[in-house]
Parts: structure tokens; C-alpha cells; sequence
């Protein structure tokens, strides 16, 4: 899976799940012994902080550690960079400040193994469309990377074969590959569920998308159809991000598990195009994009052979190399062997100036010098890290200790396909049978106070019963997202455990602010998705208005808390679609 948008456009996120998605995946392997971590590349070390903090959860030690950990000195933190040399080192440096144990055995650190490939962007995709020779470039009209691990992939004259939303569910008795052999060939498809253009609402979930609309789902369909390549059709509402996202997601270094420790079915090529690419394409063809919409959008819907060849000569630098979670523990007093988990992930996209960001003559060569090309990561996610360290620390200080232990994991390889949790789920260093629940900070809101707090995917679980009634004591109420067609629930790392069973919750301040109501909160939301959302400018801002992240912190600690301190063993609710994987990863062994 390639480096992705993973949670863009606000700070709120979604959803409901179907039980489809989980079945391959939805109890956790057996607990495997997880491997410490290699030598540490040689780096500068972590930028040190001579902050004084505070045992309570507040604004100013928020903010240091967001400072630093988004600052250029960290470049971006991309997995595999001296940046997260640094990103590592001055995690581990505070939670050995705040008296942690290490979570993975002796060791702070879990080795995740990756593959690192690197797609030339000379590379075009070529089109031979009744005759008549087409070319797309890379970036400019559409992005393909490689999954195999391999420095050459090539796809040669593949017929097209448009399979409208390229989903096959059969319990909601649909399948788009039905009566037509893809193997071999190249799938073009829309992002999103079926309906979702049309907004008919008595297909699938409706307005709120499901696992299927995911574009990695996706591709793990057309590779399981034994298709050579897939792209889809880039639509910014479908999608819930612009094609500028798109290409600074698909571009550069793109990292993966191994094979062996992901044996999902892998496309040789996959990739997105342009709705304007792909519009002249289909109208070449005789196809009307707009037409295809409605089709693709009804019951019964038969994928349609396309009077065209796809032809692409994929290189790409190919490395193994690994990326470390970081991990540490704080032992109950009562019942060590039970644990909560807090987690947020570290890594962001790093710095982009060796894709042509200094490059240009004359006026432009001056412009482009000047240019920033580091992706900070402020809010995404360097928030959140933060907020897990404010978290530890006020357990560390918390009379009386929790009885339960709490373990606080920052994954890496989140903007790559929730790789980090993925593989931290599957070498678990705490059984997940022993795991009482998941709770994940992304991307918090800097925006003020809030008289509300969003579960991203509310009505999920029993933790929310417990957030009600701490938010409740705040003043606040809770809702569901405000975009829940936009997915939000499967782009974050919450996602693999709740896949696995274990109880997740991914809450976060809403946008009903206290100073100027859901109309300020929705600009803000507006405008960090436009502007900032995986581009350089997200940023460190010491303007930012901190008081409502500190209550949104405090009620997450509280959730915490109140399961590390007492005997209950949430679920999800009855008719949630992960209760059965749940129920059996807590049925006793043998049966």
C-alpha cells in the first residue's frame, strides 16, 4: 500500500464498518514474539527541551512538544530519515523522563520491517485507444507505484476493462466483476461506494461509506480478481480530498511490509488518474464520464470491456530497510497483565526537496530555492504524539496508581497505509486478549474550546458510554462526524485493532466552538484541509488556541482512567460489525 491520505479533511473523522471487511482479518494472530530494534542509524541527536513540565495535562507542554517534533531539525519525519532517528530518540528520552518502562521487552522499540520503493516520475502511462497512441504523465495527470518489491514491472497491452466501483459484496448482492475475467488486464473504477454519486441513499450505508469505498480496499479487490493494474478515477468529493493530495501522497519514497509478513494479494501496478485525464479518455472511447456515474450507481451495473490497451514500464529503486514503533509501559498496581492502550502515530512525509523543490533558472530558480519543501506534520500528527506524552505523564502522577497497566505506542508508517499498527496488531507486546481497549489520538483540533466532542464512528463501542459521561461533566455532548461519506473511521490507526476486536475509540474536540458556534469551527476544519492537510504549511503556530485540545486530553485521560481502574471489559456494541471478532478473541483457549 502506498503512502496514503489518510485522514484529511478535518479535524472530526467517520464511520461504520461492514463485516466483509473483516474476514480475513478479524481475529489477531496468535501473540508472536516481537522483535527489538536494530541498530540505530547514525543521526544528530534528538533535539533536546529544557521546558519545565508540569504533572498536569496542559497547554504549554502540549505545545513544546509539538514544536519540536514539527520542527525542521525533524524534516518531516519520515520513516526510514534522520528525522525519525531524532523522532525515536526524543520519544524515548520522555518516556524515560516520566519513569516509563519499556514496552517491548527491554527495549522502547519495535522493529517494523519495510520496503522502500521509489517510482521514477519520468515514468508515462501508455494508451492505445482504437489505434490512436495516448500518453498520461506522471503527476500531472496520474500516479502508479508498485506494491511487488520489484525494480521493473511492466504491463504490456492490457485491455481496459471499466468495473464501476470496483466492489464485490456479496451481502449486499452486489458485485461489479461480475460475468467478466479481468485477469490480465487493467480495471478503471470510481472511488467511493456505489451510490454515492447519485446520493441514493438505499445502497450500501448511504451517505456514510463503508470498507468497500475505501480505495484500499479496492485494489486489494482487483488484485484478488487477478487484474495486472487498476486505477481510479480521481473525484474530489468521492475521494474527500483534492488530486494535489493525491500526488504529494503517491509521490517520492512510497513504504510496505514485506510480503512475508503481509500476505494480502498485491497488484503489480496501481495508481490513480485525473477526472479530467480520465474523462477525455472514456470520451475518446465513446463513453461519457458523467453517464458511467449514474450507471455505475444502480443495481445490476456489468463492468464494461473499454476499446483500449494500457502499456506502462515501471522502475523503481527498490531497498529493504525498517521503521520502529515506539513503546512504553506503565505497570498496574493490580493487574499488570491487563492493559490500556494509548497510541498515536509519528510519521508525516518528510522533506521533499529532492523532487525538483530547488530546481528552476533564473526568477523561478530564486522562487524555488525559497520554497518549503519540509511537510512538517504540525497537526498531522504531531498532535497527537504530543497528547499521548501529556497523557503518560498524568498517569505517572496519578494517586492512586492504576491498577491496570497502561502502554502508550507511537507507530510508524501511518501515512502509509496504517502499516505501524498494522504490524504492531500482528506482534502484539501485549496479548490482544489482555488488551482492554484502544484509544487513539490523530490530528487534534487547535482551534479553540468546543461545546461538543466527534466520535469518529460513533455508536460503535461501549467506550463511548464511558466518554459520555466524562464529556458530559465537561458540559459537552457527543455526535457522530459531520462528513461520515468521507470515511475518516478507516484511515487511522484504531482501525487494525478494531479489524482484530479490540474495543477502539478515535475521539476529538467538535466544531460547535464556544467562541463563534459550528460556523467558526466548519471555517477552521475548511481551511486547514485546503491549506495545510498534508501539505508544508501544516505547521507549528504558536497562535494557535490550545484550551480546547487540553479538555479534549483531559477527557481522553479520563476514559483511560476509569477502565485502568476498575474490572470492566468493554465491547462493541450488539450489531456493530466487529462484536464477533471481539467475542472470540476473548473466548477462553480451546474453545
Amino acid at each position: 500500500m502506498s503512502r496514503t491520505p489518510s485522514h484529511p479533511t478535518h479535524w472530526l473523522s467517520a464511520t461504520s464498518v461492514l463485516a466483509a471487511a473483516l474476514a480475513a482479518t478479524a481475529c489477531s494472530k496468535p501473540p508472536a514474539e516481537a522483535p527489538t530494534a536494530a541498530a540505530p542509524q547514525a543521526a544528530a541527536p534528538a533535539a533536546a527541551s529544557d521546558h519545565a513540565f508540569d504533572a498536569a495535562i496542559n497547554a504549554a507542554d502540549f505545545a513544546e512538544h509539538v514544536k519540536i517534533l514539527a520542527s525542521d531539525e525533524f524534516g518531516g519525519r519520515a520513516p526510514g530519515s534522520a528525522g525519525e532517528e531524532k523522532t525515536v530518540q526524543y520519544l524515548e528520552a520522555q518516556f524515560k523522563r516520566l519513569g516509563l518502562k519499556p514496552g517491548n521487552g527491554d527495549s522502547y522499540f519495535q522493529t517494523v520491517p519495510m520496503v522502500e520503493t521509489t517510482a521514477d516520475e519520468t515514468t508515462s502511462l501508455k494508451l492505445d485507444v482504437k489505434g490512436q497512441a495516448r500518453e498520461l504523465k506522471f503527476g500531472s495527470d496520474m500516479v502508479v507505484g508498485t506494491r511487488t518489491g520489484k525494480s521493473e514491472v511492466k504491463v504490456d497491452a492490457s485491455d481496459l476493462v471499466f468495473v464501476g466501483y470496483g466492489v464485490n459484496a456479496p451481502e449486499q448482492n452486489w458485485n461489479d466483476y461480475a460475468g467478466v475475467d479481468v485477469k490480465g488486464k487493467t480495471v478503471v473504477m470510481f472511488v467511493n461506494d456505489p451510490g454515492f454519486h447519485g446520493q441514493d441513499a438505499k445502497l450500501f450505508e448511504g451517505k456514510r461509506m463503508t470498507y468497500y469505498g475505501r480505495w484500499t480496499y479496492k485494489f486489494e479487490e482487483a488484485a484478488r480478481q487477478g487484474a495486472a493494474a487498476a486505477l481510479i478515477i480521481h473525484d474530489s468529493e468521492g475521494a474527500s480530498y483534492g488530486w494535489d493530495v493525491v500526488k504529494n501522497s503517491w509521490s517520492g519514497a512510497q513504504f510496505d511490509l514485506p510480503a512475508k509478513d503481509d500476505p494480502e494479494p498485491r497488484l503489480p501496478v496501481q495508481g490513480w488518474i485525473t477526472g479530467d485525464a480520465a474523462r477525455k479518455l472514456l470520451a475518446d472511447l465513446g463513453q461519457d464520464l458523467d453517464a458511467l456515474y449514474k450507471a455505475a450507481g444502480k443495481p445490476g451495473f456489468k463492468a464494461i470491456p473499454l476499446q483500449a490497451k494500457a502499456s506502462i514500464d515501471l522502475k523503481s529503486q527498490i531497498s529493504e530497510k525498517s521503521s520502529r514503533n515506539v513503546i512504553a509501559r506503565l505497570d498496574g498496581a493490580k493487574r499488570p497483565d491487563e492493559a490500556i492502550v494509548y497510541m498515536a502515530h509519528w510519521d508525516h512525509l518528510g522533506d521533499h526537496a529532492d523532487k525538483g523543490g530547488h530546481e528552476g533558472h533564473g526568477a523561478d530558480a530564486s522562487a524555488a530555492a525559497a520554497a518549503d519543501t519540509i511537510y512538517n506534520g504540525a497537526i498531522d500528527n504531531a498532535t497527537g504524539v504530543a497528547g499521548i506524552l501529556e497523557i503518560a505523564e498524568a498517569f505517572t502522577k496519578q494517586t492512586p496508581p492504576p491498577d491496570r497497566s497502561l502502554l502508550f505506542v507511537a507507530v510508524t508508517l501511518e501515512e502509509s497505509g496504517l502499516l505501524g499498527s498494522k504490524y504492531y496488531v500482528a506482534h502484539p507486546t501485549v496479548p490482544l486478549n489482555k488488551t482492554v481497549a484502544v484509544i487513539n489520538l490523530d490530528a487534534m483540533p487547535v482551534i479553540g474550546k468546543a461545546r461538543d466532542m466527534t466520535v469518529i464512528g460513533y455508536g460503535s463501542s461501549e467506550l463511548e458510554d464511558i466518554l459520555k459521561t466524562v464529556a458530559g461533566a465537561q458540559g459537552r455532548t457527543l455526535h457522530a462526524e459531520a462528513t461520515p461519506e468521507d470515511g475518516f473511521y478507516f484511515r487511522s490507526d484504531h482501525f487494525n485493532f478494531a479489524k482484530a476486536g479490540v474495543p477502539a475509540l478515535y475521539a476529538k474536540g467538535g466544531d460547535d466552538l464556544i467562541d463563534g458556534g459550528t460556523a467558526a469551527g466548519q471555517k477552521a476544519n475548511t481551511d486547514y484541509r485546503d491549506h495545510r492537510y498534508h501539505k508544508p504549511a501544516d505547521q507549528f503556530d504558536p497562535g494557535w488556541k490550545m484550551d480546547g485540545v487540553v479538555q479534549d486530553l483531559d477527557a481522553l485521560y479520563a476514559v483511560g482512567k476509569t477502565l485502568a481502574g476498575n474490572e470492566q471489559w468493554p465491547n462493541w456494541y450488539e450489531g456493530n460489525a466487529f462484536r464477533a471478532a471481539h467475542d472470540k478473541l476473548m473466548q477462553p483457549a480451546g474453545k
